[in-house]
């Protein structure tokens, strides 16, 4: 895996930001970073200080565990161009929406909508919804026929002020044109207005929009093209109608063009303030196996951000590769749906489609531990750093964390000068060592923080073989 070390993280962010954002100047200052009991991942060097990491401790992708087939796109409705899955959970359900049919090109008036449902996110099957007829029977999982349908993104409305007959919304459309939906019930679906609420980009991908409730806003991430490339670019609205311009991800100079196909953005469960995007990464000019009709081949790639405009890219690598299955490595497979679900309270659940135009074609689960999507690893040899100056609100400090049999953790609290504090030094920590969720971090006189909360400190962890997910303070 492809390892960034912390030393010129500052260098780094100096040279690449085309301006600096408010947690970027505090950084810069020294001054302390609020944290409350807010999870921090370690999907980015946001908090890390690179003046007080030696470089020997990394951040490492996690990638996901390929699991079940959920869904084979079988169907006459269904078949090998089935495409643009996406999933959420919705009380009891897991609902999941997807293309099927493309009967004559992307523009065809007969493209289909279908819909599924499981109450484990494993098991899923088609209701016998009565709504659209494909070929004289009305007895399918199709929701909604037309040119719409060829990328129809919906979602819960997490908005409380959402009206109750506009609960569900989904974004839909192609040829610079982009529809708002909205439904009662999730199955019943009605354009909000006969006019597009967006023309500026491609449309012609997985268009997909929420609410945001840290911004107070609905965000949209959709596609256009920057000098041929499939690119990704975003906008906000307070009603869902109107649209602010959208505005191109904003990457690091040091990271490549790529075409992204997808983009699969959402903030994170549990961390809503980390945006997390998983793009199907496209490669148009290779091909596999000669005697194979289309060219073009397909991965998964991550990446992450803390405000939804300037994505990080320290992970380059593939996030999912296509693997030994020759039908991934043909072109379109390896489609990340969009959405997370939480079906165990110890990982996430995400879906990714493989066998594009194969008969086959079909959707299988995937799974990252809880917050575990990458992490601050160090190596046999040992490591450490120091995060930035933070204040916390939780009593104790809770770690996401795995080492081996061998490898251990220990964190030294420290003031905001690196000056350990009395009875939290490294000496004063027993070694941390298995492989658990939330941790509960103690020091020989305990592990009850509570005399510095809201005081500015640094945690310093020095490491041996092991990784580092994800920290939070609270109380367990």
């Amino acid at each position: 895996m492809t390892k960034r070390f912390f030393l010129s993280v500052v260098a780094i962010r100096l040279a690449t930001s085309s301006a600096l954002t408010p947690l970027l100047a505090a950084e810069l200052e020294k001054e302390p970073v609020a944290l409350g009991t807010r999870v921090e991942m370690f999907v980015d060097d946001w908090l890390i200080d690179a003046g007080r990491s030696p470089g020997t401790v990394s951040l490492q992708l996690t990638p996901p565990v390929k699991r079940e087939i959920v869904l084979v796109t079988d169907k006459p409705w269904e078949g090998p161009d089935s495409a643009y899955f996406s999933v959420f959970q919705d009380g009891p359900l897991v609902r999941l929406y997807y293309r099927g049919i493309v009967p004559a090109g992307d523009t065809s008036i007969g493209q289909v909508t279908c819909y599924a449902e499981s109450t484990d996110g494993i098991h899923f099957t088609r209701p016998n919804l009565g709504l659209v007829e494909f070929e004289g029977s009305k007895e399918n999982n199709i929701i909604y026929r037309g040119i719409e349908a060829h990328n129809f993104a919906p979602f819960r409305d997490a908005n409380p002020a959402a009206r109750p007959e506009e609960r569900y919304k989904a974004m839909a459309g192609i040829q610079s044109k982009l529809y708002a939906f909205v439904a009662p019930d999730g199955i019943h679906w009605t354009k909000l207005q006969a006019d597009p609420v967006m023309t500026k980009g491609a449309f012609d991908s997985l268009n997909l929009s929420f609410w945001d409730d840290r911004t107070q806003n609905y965000r949209c991430f959709s596609r256009h093209f920057e000098e041929g490339v499939r690119a990704i670019q975003s906008c906000t609205s307070t009603d869902f109608i109107h649209w602010a311009d959208p505005v191109p991800n904003r990457y690091p100079k040091r990271a490549p063009k790529e075409h992204f196909y997808t983009n699969g953005t959402r903030p994170c469960p549990g961390a809503p303030h980390i945006y997390l995007s998983f793009p199907k990464r496209f490669v148009p000019e290779r091909k596999k196996f000669a005697d194979y009709k289309e060219i073009g081949v397909s991965d998964a790639v991550f990446l992450s951000s803390r405000d939804g405009e300037n994505w990080d890219r320290t992970f380059l690598e593939a996030w999912v590769r296509p693997g030994p299955d020759n039908r991934n490595w043909t072109q379109r497979s390896n489609m990340p749906a969009w959405g997370i679900v939480q079906l165990d309270p110890t990982e996430f659940s995400m879906y990714i489609t493989e066998h594009y135009e194969w008969p086959d074609h079909r959707l299988r689960r995937i799974t990252v531990r809880r917050h575990g999507f990458a992490s601050a690893h160090a190596s046999a040899a040992g490591g450490e750093f120091t995060t930035r100056p933070v204040t916390f609100t939780g009593k104790n400090l809770i770690l996401n964390y795995a080492t081996s049999a061998a490898g251990a953790i220990q964190v030294e609290v420290q003031d905001a000068h690196g000056k350990p504090i009395e009875g939290r030094s490294l000496a004063d920590m027993p070694v941390l060592f298995g492989d658990e969720l939330d941790a509960v971090v103690s020091w020989k006189s305990g592990s009850d923080l509570s005399s510095l909360i809201g005081k500015p400190v640094r945690f310093r962890f020095v490491m041996k073989d092991a990784d580092l997910f994800a920290l939070r303070t609270g109380t367990l």
